[in-house]
């Protein structure tokens, strides 16, 4: 069943949005930002940054650079470059000293299919692979028939000055998978690593690669972070992915650059298959996890050993290139839900790819959890929005009032507790959030159960099947949805951990429709963690890890520890874009103002520390090259020191 309400009171307005207002009403609001902008310029601290704003732009201009990252005041990306490959020096050396004192050394076959390349880039990608410091590898090239004949004397050449160097010309041309499979055949390395014949590896990709591969004998799939580079040799748009994410790799081929398979696991499912040209190393990694245990075998090397070659006719300078890639990718991961039995099917977005999960055959009754004291106007626009928009099936919804007084809200809520799929439940003790929804919870009829804070706003009607949906799969634990602060700009894209010490909200102010990092703003994956002012779990797996922590963390960093226990539990947190909601953000939450609210942040603030150092350190679905000073996945500056091989 659906929750009804009460009549509304006559006269009462629900918020205007700002698609609604009229031309004057803009035209003040555009006035009144121009004035706080003006006051915001005639300060104090407006002026006294305005040289480091100057020679900032002046330094951009001067070297001809990519847009200067956030967070690195009068740097780029090429400054980085140099301070992190300045830190690393010594550990490199380091590795490639212990490298040569190996008893068995793991030789790594470098697969490049080529096709008319321009000779000046193939030679370039050449000399890359025979620049490595590790130099057990062999690089087996393809030629598919390429019809410019400086191409197969290149190639001959190359051949006759370095022994490792193998290649063959296919006599008729079959395109990349089957050049990939011809390359393939030529292997003799119990690794393969993929590489385009116009890209370039950077001088240690295999020596981290074979680092990795014997230290840790479980490892079976290996990718590395990546950059792109121009025909001038410029490096940018850095790309610093997360450790194994799931969600994230069917929304996107996060795994690509640099991908490196166990031979025998390649052979296994067959090579490269016709059929998915311009994915078809998406096809190949979708087929390999499907053999493996992906969170224990796969590994992730933080680390750009990867530049991809971006000109007009490269996926690298505009995903529009090869638009039959897009359709290989989707049909690839429709055939992965097929394999797998998932009843699901793959969308292409501007952004990426979107999972859409099939309805259950029934949908389960979930309860909505609604912690309120007063705030008559934010509570009643909360549950106006859900009863209004919602489209879900069977909800009912747990208002829990701690210690109202107010006369005109105690009237509502005395009117809702005779409206059908309603409980209020009446709490008149301390605010303990924690102990609050562990209390409704108990109380819930659901089997899957809704947290929402009292100033949530729903936006998208389907926002509860989208969640519901995800929360239903066996291995997910909590799911959070993307929230909005009211001028439509992101409050909440999952939690990242260690961003101020203990977490911060991704790509916090970014606008409601841009793609953020590498599109990860529009993109289904998994987080450490997300919050709570609007999160979906089952029933069973709440009271599995004993529900919030009310002795703890009455009100602070409860979620945070909730899902961190959930992921101790073997459980995924997911945080899906395609369930949209405004969140008034904390309009009824203690300011932590008088001393024994400080006293119990501090304590709270210690007890997340203290329980959880390590996965504050490193959050895997983060990066250790971003900054834990933002939240906009803005570079580390300086660069943070890395360890080499994560267990």
């Amino acid at each position: 069943m659906r929750p009804t309400l009460p009549a509304a009171p006559t006269g009462r307005r629900r918020p205007v949005r700002p698609a609604e207002l009229t031309k004057a009403q803009l035209q003040a609001r555009v006035h009144a930002l121009e004035q706080q902008v003006a006051a915001m310029e005639r300060s104090t601290s407006w002026r006294l940054t305005t040289p480091v704003r100057w020679a900032s732009r002046v330094v951009q201009r001067l070297r001809g650079g990519p847009p200067l990252p956030a967070g690195i005041a009068g740097g780029n990306y090429a400054e980085w470059i140099a301070q992190s490959a300045a830190l690393q020096a010594a550990p490199l050396a380091a590795l490639a000293a212990e490298a040569r004192g190996w008893p068995e050394r793991p030789l790594i076959s470098v697969l490049m299919p080529t096709y008319n390349p321009r000779p000046a880039w193939l030679r370039e990608a050449i000399a890359s692979v025979r620049a490595q410091t590790y130099d057990h590898w062999e690089l087996c090239i393809a030629d598919d028939a390429s019809t410019d004949p400086q191409v197969a004397a290149l190639l001959e050449a190359a051949a006759a000055e370095d022994s490792r160097i193998r290649w063959v010309r296919r006599p008729v041309n079959g395109h990349i998978s089957e050049a990939s499979n011809s390359a393939l055949a030529l292997a003799g390395g119990d690794w393969v690593a993929l590489m385009d014949h116009d890209d370039l590896l950077a001088p240690d990709a295999l020596l981290r690669v074979a680092h990795v591969l014997h230290a840790d004998p479980a490892a079976r799939m290996v990718y590395s972070d990546e950059d792109k580079i121009d025909a001038t040799g410029r490096r940018y748009n850095p790309y610093f992915k997360p450790d194994w994410n799931p969600e994230l790799f069917c929304s996107q081929n996060m795994f690509s650059h640099l991908g490196v398979y166990q031979r025998a696991l390649v052979l296994e499912v067959g090579g490269f298959r016709k059929g998915f040209e311009g994915a078809q190393d998406y096809d190949l990694a979708l087929r390999c996890i499907e053999r493996i245990d992906p969170l224990r075998q796969v590994r992730h090397l933080p680390h750009v050993l990867y530049h991809w070659r971006a000109h007009a006719e490269s996926t690298a300078q505009s995903a529009g290139a090869k638009p039959y890639a897009e359709i290989a990718g989707e049909r690839a991961l429709d055939e992965h839900f097929e394999r797998i039995g998932l009843a699901a099917r793959s969308e292409s977005t501007p952004h990426g790819y979107r999972t859409r999960l099939a309805a259950p055959a029934r949908w389960p009754k979930v309860s909505l959890v609604i912690p309120t004291r007063d705030a008559l106007g934010l509570v009643r626009q909360c549950l106006e929005s859900i009863v209004s928009l919602s489209t879900y099936p069977d909800y009912e919804i747990l208002l829990v009032d701690n210690g109202s007084t107010d006369p005109e809200a105690l009237r509502y809520f005395a009117e809702l507790r005779e409206q059908p799929g309603f409980q209020v439940l009446r709490d008149d003790g301390e605010f303990n959030y924690a102990a609050l929804n562990n209390a409704a919870v108990a109380q819930a009829h659901g089997e899957v159960v809704a947290l929402i804070n009292n100033d949530i706003e729903v936006i998208t009607p389907d926002w509860l099947e989208e969640m519901v949906a995800i929360a239903l799969q066996p291995d997910v634990g909590a799911v959070g949805a993307k929230l909005l602060y009211p001028d439509g700009t992101v409050q909440h894209a999952g939690v990242v951990l260690g961003i101020g010490g203990i977490a911060g909200h991704a790509h916090k102010h970014l606008p409601r429709a841009e793609g953020g990092y590498f599109n990860r703003a529009q993109l289904i994956q998994s987080f450490e963690a997300v919050t709570a002012a609007c999160l979906v779990v089952r029933k069973a797996v709440y009271e599995q890890v004993g529900g919030l922590d009310a002795a703890n963390l009455k009100i602070s960093y409860n979620d945070i520890d909730f899902c961190l226990r959930l992921r101790e539990a073997g459980y995924r947190n997911v945080w899906t874009p395609h369930a949209e909601l405004y969140h008034h953000e904390s309009a009824t939450r203690p300011r932590d103002l008088d001393p024994a609210q400080r006293e119990r942040a501090a304590r709270e603030e210690n007890h997340m520390k203290t329980r959880w150092a390590a996965v504050l350190e490193r959050d895997p679905a983060y990066n250790p090259n971003l900054s834990l000073a933002s939240e906009d996945f803005a570079l580390a500056w300086p660069p943070r020191p890395l360890p080499e091989v994560r267990p």
